[in-house]
């Protein structure tokens, strides 16, 4: 059982081989190969049909020469065999045997079958024993006796060769005296004409199957290897290996393919390189684009999982360090964000949609995110490739528009009420004018005069806002700040005098030049003095100073508690540092986190003055586009300071406009907030 199932696969194997072996064979090979087995079968067919039928009419005309020859003999010798004369006999029966080459041998046997004559061995002598007597006896059916004129004929294969054997029955007057067996030898031209037809024949099929063979092998070196080799190449090259080469050296047509398939991988190859050298090229700008997008990007698959996904999106979605390859993208976002995109990427998965736009509110940070879902697709429109997400972030936007709609509230807050307290005099005056006096005249004209000044100013302070928060690029030259101090502190000189309120300008004449613009440092100077003014006490001192800080740089705690100064490395460059300090009654802890603010105003017992509340944000900006900020420390009844720091005309320009756009973003954000 284990040998058959042993043999079982081997015989598997052998046939699987010649399989391949006869599938390597081209189509040509394989027709030539059928065709002339078919011509070498047939031809060989009929020429061992032919030879078949010489043989057989051959062996008939054995058969009747072999029966004549016994039939003739027999009647010779039958009266001597009957009068006994076997001296004549063998005479006879050796003059016969030597007169025909055929007649192999000849015997004669008596009634029992014992052969008593054989030529060419001799029988018994009549008077006595002799050792060439034959003592075989001939053993042949009893139907010969009863049928004499139909001796038996048969053939049989000597190692001498074939030998045609007649037994013919020995009747004289009726009775049966014996048997007659005759040997012939087969017709030799009938044997030579056979023998001759056979090695025809053979060297026929044999010389068929040579040309076969050597055909093939023609076919082999000249068509069917180049064939192969050219279908190797062939199928290299399908599979993207431009680098194959066919080292076959032929002439005529087929070298011409030849050489002409080596040149065509050459240029594919060539052209591949091109090709990939663009591919990676367009491929790194892709992701580079993708990486420096502002925006979100993703990219899914055909189920939905995450295929690609730019550091925008890892960042809105707290994904950095994770592995988002091959992950679903719902099991990867917020619970509540997940829920919004549900349907909208299910429809786009099912393709009962090409595109959502879809915007969500996020928490733990509070984020407006927009994002939109494109179905990608082949460029037959039907299978679908994946879903490329693009991720917004409207926070800033959102704010931005909240900021906007509140400086608008509080811009048409401000303007409101000087504009109806115009209206409401002037109409007082229009229609009940005939009825004032004089002085109530003059009092409702300064009201309104005064409400018209009021909103003046707060037209320019917005203006002024608005220029600052354009973006506009500030012109700077190197400048001394010391004069336009001076002239601040002239300015005011009368308000002082009148309020009784020390100036003290306390700058060193040898102060650094700046990198400034003078007319908004001006501004600056008086819009800080004017405020300081305005909230000091009676007899108490205003102090506008200016020196070079830090005059030796270092990192250590703070300096000075009591007036939160402290080193504060921020160029390598020293800066010229501004202060302008009141004695007045301080302002507090609540109301110094919203000083800057737009419209926002100290409104207590002690504030009273009017004012727009645009004052020191329009400050705040002007020092903000010199690269600096602008900083207060106030204690309640013991004063206030203002202070900020100035480039020197040292410092690079581009680095200041870099430090104004990182004041300015910092300070935006905390508006919003």
């Amino acid at each position: 059982m284990k040998n058959s199932q042993q043999s079982g696969p081997e015989q598997k194997s052998f046939l699987e081989k010649i399989r391949v072996w006869w599938e390597e064979f081209s189509l040509q090979t394989k027709l030539l190969a059928i065709a002339t087995l078919a011509v070498s079968l047939m031809m060989t067919g009929i020429t061992f049909f032919v030879l078949n039928g010489i043989q057989r009419d051959a062996g008939i005309n054995d058969t009747r020469y072999a029966r004549d020859l016994g039939l003739l003999l027999s009647g010779n010798v039958s009266e001597l065999i009957a009068s006994g004369k076997n001296r004549e006999l063998a005479s006879i029966a050796e003059k016969f045997w030597r007169s025909s080459k055929s007649i192999r041998y000849i015997f004669f046997a008596d009634e029992d079958g014992l052969i008593y004559l054989g030529i060419p061995v001799s029988g018994a002598p009549e008077n006595g024993y002799s050792e060439l007597q034959l003592t075989r006896r001939l053993t042949l059916p009893e139907t010969l006796k009863k049928h004499p004129q139909n001796p038996l004929v048969r053939q049989h294969l000597t190692p001498q060769g074939q030998i045609t054997d007649v037994f013919v029955p020995l009747l004289w007057e009726g009775k049966y005296l014996g048997t007659l067996a005759l040997g012939v030898n087969p017709n030799e031209k009938t044997l030579a004409n056979a023998a001759l037809t056979r090695e025809v024949t053979v060297a026929v099929f044999i010389s068929i199957w040579v040309l076969v063979i050597l055909g093939a092998v023609i076919n082999t070196l000249t068509i069917t290897r180049p064939v192969k080799e050219l279908l190797r190449g062939v199928r290299e090259i399908a599979a993207g290996k431009f680098d194959a080469r066919i080292s076959i050296p032929k002439s005529g047509e087929l070298g011409e393919l030849l050489d002409s398939f080596n040149t065509m991988a050459l240029q594919l190859e060539a052209y591949n390189e091109a090709n990939i050298e663009e591919l990676t090229s367009a491929q790194v700008k892709q992701q580079s684009l993708i990486a420096t997008m502002a925006d979100g990007a993703l990219l899914l698959d055909e189920q939905g999982r995450i295929v690609l996904a730019n550091p925008t999106a890892k960042r809105l979605f707290r994904w950095e360090g994770r592995k988002l390859e091959g992950q679903e993208l719902l099991n990867e976002l917020p619970e509540i964000l997940s829920n919004e995109l549900h349907d909208s990427l299910t429809s786009l998965l099912k393709q009962s949609a090409e595109s959502n736009d879809i915007r969500c509110s996020l928490d733990e940070p509070k984020r407006t995110l927009r994002i939109v879902l494109q179905s990608v697709r082949e460029p037959n429109k039907e299978t679908l490739k994946g879903i490329a997400v693009t991720v917004q972030d409207l926070t800033r936007e959102v704010e931005l528009n909240a900021a906007q709609s509140r400086f608008i509230s509080n811009v048409s807050h401000e303007l409101r009420t000087p504009l109806f307290n115009i209206k409401s005099y002037v109409e007082t005056l229009h229609d009940l004018g005939d009825q004032l006096s004089e002085d109530e005249k003059k009092e409702f004209l300064g009201v309104a005069n005064s409400e018209a000044d009021r909103l003046a100013r707060l037209v320019n302070d917005v203006l002024d806002l608005s220029k600052l928060e354009t973006g506009r690029s500030v012109q700077f030259e190197s400048l001394d700040l010391l004069p336009a101090m001076e002239q601040t502190l002239r300015n005011y000189k009368l308000n002082a005098d009148e309020k009784k309120v020390s100036l003290k300008l306390d700058v060193n004449e040898e102060i650094p030049k700046v990198l400034g613009n003078w007319d908004l440092l001006l501004q600056v100077l008086d819009n800080l003095v004017g405020n300081a003014l305005k909230f000091n006490r009676a007899g108490g001192l205003l102090t506008l100073r200016a020196y070079a800080w830090p005059d030796t740089c270092f990192t250590g705690p703070q300096i000075n508690q009591q007036s939160n100064l402290f080193c504060e490395l921020i160029s390598p460059l020293p800066r010229l540092r501004v202060e302008v300090s009141d004695t007045g009654h301080g302002i507090s802890k609540e109301a110094q986190e919203r000083i800057f603010d737009r419209f926002f105003r100290v409104e207590d017992s002690v504030h009273t003055e009017v004012g727009t509340g645009l004052g020191l944000s329009i400050a705040r900006g002007i020092v903000e586009k010199h690269g600096g900020k602008i900083r207060i420390a106030s204690e309640p009844n013991i004063g206030t300071t203002f202070w900020f720091d100035l480039p020197l005309e040292q410092a690079d320009a581009d680095e200041v406009f870099l430090q104004s756009e990182r004041a300015s973003k910092l300070s935006f954000d905390e508006t919003l907030d």
